[in-house]
């Protein structure tokens, strides 16, 4: 009888290896965290579709899409999704290529609060580096709304459940994303590079709807190494993002689970935060000497657990240096802190600490005064790189780094 029972469950595995054979990538992420005061949808906001456009990475010819509803304390109707091919700055689809979004084969899903929500996958052609207009229905809008407040990419909101239209009439417009937090292509090779940070990797200072952050310039240039078209570039930046207290959004320590490890088919991991960290430390008023030190340990301490914890998840982690800051005015910064800097960049290019360094600090200071950023490399506000600067940004990465 046990050995009916083995045969039986060996045949049940050996017949049916396609359910497992599935491997997902990621080829479009978002930070998520709480949408507040002016980054939340209004209150009147009820009864609404939202357009958001979104531009993916590598390609695939079957992908899902992931909605979010971690920072809701009560759950989150979607009445209806749908997806097609979109542009950036418009609310206009290719109806052609438009197909509704399912959950589990249902056209509207409730998300309870905390969750995320995997749709069921798309047999729909995604092109590397195309755009893709996501819309959701939302019957009630919750009063904590999860999104990325920081999208530099214009999405559209109407009235009534309009998910399908090709165009919309008259929009509201308004610079965020709600509640969509990944699309993820089904692979039979390839990975995904997460690139975790503050402002700089969320795109301050990029175009909006440019798609010109650094690490959208990393995607085209992987699309064109035929070696290395299979990667997707997963962007995790938050402006005003800390590591070691939260600020917009969680400290890094925190959503470390969440915007990293938790990533389909993550395998590469650049670290680019500790400027606010840095900034802050002396925004309202002098510390000690010791207090510097400590601080520069504790950031040292963190950039370690994360490796740590990356590492143990196969993962391989490339330590970007913190650029310079010098002339920003909101953390007045003074040689103390240039001090700091230069300690913690010290320890990042130290060999063994991180599996690689990427030097974005070389690549962007003004060699004629070098705590400052290369005037052309330079939005105006000394701390925030121009679309110029994150080409250099991600031109200054060795792509060898990925073929590891």
């Amino acid at each position: 009888m046990k050995r009916f029972m083995w045969a039986a469950v060996a045949a049940l595995v050996m017949s049916a290896p396609a359910a497992f054979a599935e491997k997902w990538v990621g080829t479009w992420g978002s930070s998520q965290y709480l949408a507040e005061g002016d980054n939340a949808l209004p209150a009147d906001a009820q009864d609404i579709t939202l357009r958001q456009i979104v531009r993916v990475s590598r390609g695939g010819e079957r992908f899902k899409v992931r909605i979010s509803n971690a920072f809701g304390t009560e759950a989150l109707t979607i009445g209806a999704a749908h997806i097609a091919t979109g542009t950036p700055g418009s609310a206009r689809i290719d109806a052609a290529s438009g197909t509704a979004l399912t959950f589990s084969g249902r056209a509207s899903v409730t998300i309870p609060a905390g969750a995320t929500y995997e749709s069921d996958p798309v047999d729909m052609v995604l092109k590397p580096l195309s755009d893709l207009a996501i819309s959701l229905y939302i019957p009630k809008v919750p009063t904590r709304q999860t999104g990325h407040p920081g999208s530099r990419t214009t999405s559209y909101r109407v009235s009534g459940n309009q998910v399908a239209a090709t165009d919309f009439t008259n929009p509201t417009q308004v610079d965020r994303w709600y509640h969509i937090a990944a699309i993820e292509v089904e692979a039979k090779k390839g990975a995904a590079i997460v690139a975790i940070g503050d402002s700089i990797t969320d795109g301050r200072g990029s175009t909006t709807n440019g798609n010109d952050r650094w690490p959208d310039f990393l995607a085209k240039r992987l699309q064109a190494d035929r070696k290395l078209k299979d990667l997707g570039v997963l962007n995790m930046g938050i402006g005003g993002n800390r590591i070691l207290n939260d600020g917009s959004g969680p400290n890094a320590m925190a959503r470390f689970e969440r915007d990293v490890l938790s990533q389909a088919g993550v395998r590469y991991l650049i670290v680019l935060e500790g400027v606010n960290d840095l900034g802050t430390l002396t925004r309202e008023a002098p510390v000690s000497d010791a207090a510097h030190k400590t601080h520069v340990a504790d950031l040292i301490t963190a950039y370690q657990q994360m490796i740590s914890r990356a590492r143990s998840h196969g993962l391989k982690v490339y330590g970007a240096t913190v650029m310079a800051y010098m002339g920003f005015d909101y953390y007045r910064p003074t040689a103390l802190n240039e001090a700091d800097r230069q300690a913690l960049n010290a320890w990042i290019r130290t060999p063994g600490n991180f599996d690689g360094v990427i030097d974005f600090d070389a690549a962007t200071r003004d060699p004629a005064d070098p705590p400052r950023l290369k005037p052309e490399y330079d939005m105006g506000d000394h701390i925030h790189p121009s679309p110029a600067g994150f080409k250099a940004m991600a031109d200054a990465i060795d792509l060898s780094l990925f073929k590891k």
